[in-house]
């Protein structure tokens, strides 16, 4: 069926506009079982156990994600799986999240007194608050919708919508309620770009390379160690201690001048007082001094002494912002 690009868009403003009312309905019954429930999961003693079947199965497997992240301990249960064996994942101090829109699937039915008995609470999220589900529950938390946003009412989606936004609302509170900080969230997503700006450290990223001279090293022995660590820098030392840095910038200046260059030491050229960091500073502070001083490489310590380089073009490719 052909359609015109206004049609299109109406028909996709439309299932919007219907999500978002049944959402907005949602918003405005929230209520003390609701907040029974936070009370419940935060109290536990074991996990959350999040349970459901079909769209809900998928709906659960994504609250169990973002709960996981945010600092409660969740597991999906896939309701047809349950009775053959995995309810063995359930302890008594855990409580259990059942999630159905009708509550009375045949095998959500059939596992809900296995869900009560084998936990401390049983949580329905469930749009029929006269199902088997919301029988056996200890809070019930109501998902009902007026209307799908699918046109024949049969595909889930207001529902769904409604069941997901929920589980965000019960983590984002749980959270709050925890006290759990970006610091705390990083801590679990340690492989990704929020991870590595809030708990990387300078010497996850330092060079291999350590280029150093001392002060009275000829320009030929400058020339090769700039050269060798393929950074444009080496720090000038005097037994660990950083006095200077010469960088390719200074070599170019200095043959600009057209002095003699054959008796000229590293002491002469080099540029006093460099920026230093030290290897356990977090690397986002590393780049804020790269980037406010407009370098290329800051000088890495280890209690004041030189420990390396780290580059710039390094934490950019890293993802450190």
């Amino acid at each position: 069926m052909k359609m015109e690009k206004d049609g299109i868009i109406s028909i996709a403003k439309n299932t919007l506009e219907i999500e978002i009312s049944e959402l907005q309905k949602l918003k405005n019954r929230l209520d003390d079982e609701f907040v029974k429930a936070v009370d419940i999961i935060r109290s536990a003693q074991g996990k959350l156990i999040v349970v459901g079947i079909g769209k809900s199965a998928h709906v659960a497997n994504k609250i169990v994600a973002t709960l996981n992240s945010t600092g409660t301990p969740s597991q999906f249960l896939h309701a047809s799986e349950a009775i053959h064996g995995d309810l063995g994942v359930i302890q008594k101090s855990d409580v259990v999240l059942c999630i159905s829109n009708s509550g009375n699937s045949p095998e959500i039915i059939n596992l809900l007194p296995y869900l009560k008995n084998y936990s401390s609470a049983l949580i329905g999220m469930t749009g029929n608050r006269k199902s088997k589900l919301a029988e056996f529950s200890e809070v019930i938390i109501d998902t009902h919708v007026d209307t799908e946003a699918c046109p024949n009412q049969l595909a889930p989606t207001s529902s769904t919508t409604l069941q997901m936004a929920l589980g965000d609302a019960l983590a984002i509170v749980l959270m709050e309620l925890k006290g759990f900080k970006a610091h705390d969230f990083a801590k679990f997503h340690p492989g990704g770009s929020l991870g590595k700006n809030l708990l990387a450290r300078v010497n996850d990223f330092l060079s291999s390379q350590k280029p150093q001279v001392s002060e009275t090293a000829s320009i030929r022995d400058v020339i090769i160690s700039i050269s060798a660590s393929r950074h444009g820098i080496t720090v000038v030392t005097r037994e660990d201690e950083i006095v200077g840095v010469i960088t390719d910038g200074d070599l170019r200046r200095m043959l600009m001048k057209g002095e003699d260059i054959s008796t000229i030491t590293a002491k002469e050229i080099m540029s006093l007082n460099p920026k230093t960091i030290e290897k356990d500073a977090l690397a986002r502070e590393a780049l804020k001094i790269l980037k406010d001083n407009n370098i290329g490489q800051l000088v890495v310590t280890d209690n004041g002494k030189y420990f390396g380089i780290i580059d710039l073009h390094k934490l950019l490719d890293e993802g450190i912002n």
